[in-house]
């Protein structure tokens, strides 16, 4: 089979169910345009602030599409094409896009609140502290995370202090992130000036991209990881400060063009190459690197499919919508666009298993990009495709920090009327991040065990935000089933991951070195008797609304 046919076959399937499966959610929840919104009702001009559909649409896209989607998939692969396949085009369309949509739906109608506070609100006190515990650690290690990834990646030297082969294209690519800075501030100032709508504000927007792009490939910044990540830092604590017309809303509008680009450049790529399929359609329920099939694929193939981390950054998007009505394409459509995402990297991924990179690991996936970029998607298709993984991290570090720093202040009540304020809470946070990022940096394994603590965290968040938003259906009389049935899937996926995973349960109760595999019948059982039990207490709980 050629991996053409599987990326078509995902398209069709994404696309129909935006226009019939996400229609019927609107239409049954209720959405309605004539409403206001938080943002018309609460504008302050900093975090309030009504703007047009398409820069909200930008802004989303930029903020939830990261690295993930992109390295997931990869490494998810190694189970062969068919279960990545099908967990893309069924968790996309019935988990992952219902979270997104369900989650904008309870914030938009409760004055653009963040998810710890509606938890409190539906669930309860006790509730809501959890998620916020969980919630808040989870953030700092996607900071972490992606600032790690990012500095690796515009990285110049390797561990001996010699230059790197690739030394001048990843300065390039940093330069061009660095200066997406710059012009999106520019072209913020403009836009706040003149306020240039339609094809206008597009071509300024393009014009800004492709200058960034041609004095970033011209003049790269030579340097090293750890000086990336003080650049990094700098830039992300000031991006989740500063007013959002200033540098997120124009940067995003601007890195959407590269998205769009990169979509455009893998397909046509894709297109040319027709790569043939070199993987099986299934490798067997256990792979060596990974582990077994059940719980991990549904964690692995993360943000391209099901992402906790959108929910923690709903209040920001419900804060800058001007109708209800952009929610469906904004939401629910942003997060299967994210899927196609992840089956076009998955696609590249069986076309290089020939190439003696079997091996499921973070190796893999920077090795797979690579190799898809330059010989699987041609000149043109794989240039564009990896100026558009160059900046994916960028926009998840500062989404983000804004993001944990407005939960924090919304749960503790504390004032961010001032740049004063916002920074100085700013600041605390990343104290918490450097203390993580130093973990990782004296572990050998540091950024792998981190990023599969975010992993597992990252669907976890997922499952409780699916259980807030049915209990919210619930309490308002609409139909909950569609955040209820995989809510209960995913409370099965987590506790099982949780207590089989090296990285979790698994550290304390194998210290004889038995092969985890031996664990993983006891610990789906244990997963599969609490999803049940969950089920069981919101249906009842559930009832005394009725």
């Amino acid at each position: 089979m050629n991996t053409l046919v599987i990326v078509l076959i995902a398209a069709v399937c994404l696309i129909a169910a935006y226009a019939l499966y996400g229609r019927w959610l609107a239409r049954t929840w209720g959405i309605d345009p004539t409403a206001q919104t938080p943002a018309v009702r609460l504008n302050d001009g900093k975090d309030y602030v009504p703007t047009d559909g398409w820069t909200v649409f930008s802004h989303q896209f930029s903020s939830i599409a990261g690295a993930g989607p992109v390295t997931g998939a990869i490494q998810a692969a190694a189970f062969g094409w068919l279960p990545v396949l099908l967990w893309i085009l069924l968790g996309g369309i019935f988990f992952g896009a219902v979270t997104d949509f369900g989650a904008l739906y309870a914030s938009v109608k409760n004055d653009g609140k963040s998810m710890g506070l509606l938890i409190e609100k539906y669930i309860g006190k006790l509730g809501r502290k959890l998620f916020l515990l969980f919630c808040w650690l989870f953030t700092l290690l996607v900071i972490a995370a992606f600032a790690d990834m990012v500095a690796g990646t515009f990285n110049a030297f390797d561990a001996s202090g010699a230059m790197v082969e690739a030394a001048r294209s990843n300065g390039a690519a940093g330069s061009i992130s660095l200066l997406f800075i710059v012009f999106a501030m520019l072209f913020g100032l403009v836009q706040k000036k003149f306020r240039f709508t339609g094809w206008k504000e597009a071509v300024l927007g393009l014009a800004c991209t492709v200058a960034a792009l041609a004095l970033g490939m011209m003049a790269p910044l030579i340097a090293g990881q750890d000086a990336w990540i003080y650049i990094t830092f700098v830039y992300i604590f000031f991006a989740a400060v500063l007013p959002m017309w200033l540098l997120k809303q124009p940067r995003d509008y601007m890195t959407t063009f590269m998205f769009i680009g990169m979509i455009a450049g893998a397909v046509v790529g894709l297109l040319v190459a027709h790569p043939a399929m070199n993987l099986p359609v299934f490798t067997g329920f256990h792979n060596d690197s990974l582990g077994d099939l059940f719980p991990i694929l549904f964690v692995t193939v993360a943000c391209g499919i099901l992402s906790g981390f959108h929910s923690t950054q709903t209040a920001i998007i419900t804060r800058t919508m001007k109708s209800e009505r952009q929610g469906r394409t904004t939401f629910y459509w942003m997060m299967v666009l994210e899927g196609f995402i992840a089956m076009v990297w998955a696609a590249g991924a069986m076309g290089v298993y020939n190439l003696g990179l079997q091996e499921a690991n973070a190796s893999l996936a920077t090795a797979t990009i690579g190799v898809v970029c330059k010989d699987i998607l041609g000149p043109v298709g794989g240039i564009i495709a990896l100026l558009g993984v160059i900046v994916l991290p960028i926009t998840s570090g500062d989404t983000a920090l804004r993001s944990l720093r407005l939960a924090i202040s919304d749960s503790l009540h504390l004032d961010q009327s001032s740049n004063a304020k916002r920074l100085s809470l700013a600041g605390v946070i990343f104290a918490l991040v450097a203390v993580i990022l130093v973990f990782a940096k004296m572990n050998p394994n540091g950024f792998n065990v981190l990023w599969r603590y975010f992993a597992w965290s990252n669907q976890t968040l997922a499952m409780i935000a699916l259980w807030a938003a049915a209990m919210y259906l619930v309490q308002n009389g609409k139909n909950y089933w569609m955040c209820a049935i995989p809510a209960t899937f995913m409370t099965g996926v987590s506790i099982t991951y949780f207590f089989a995973a090296p990285e979790c349960m698994g550290l304390l109760w194998n210290p004889m070195g038995v092969p985890y595999s031996t664990y993983y019948p006891i610990a789906i059982a244990i997963g599969l008797v609490a999803a049940a039990a969950f089920l069981l207490l919101f249906q009842k709980k559930a009832s005394a609304y009725k």
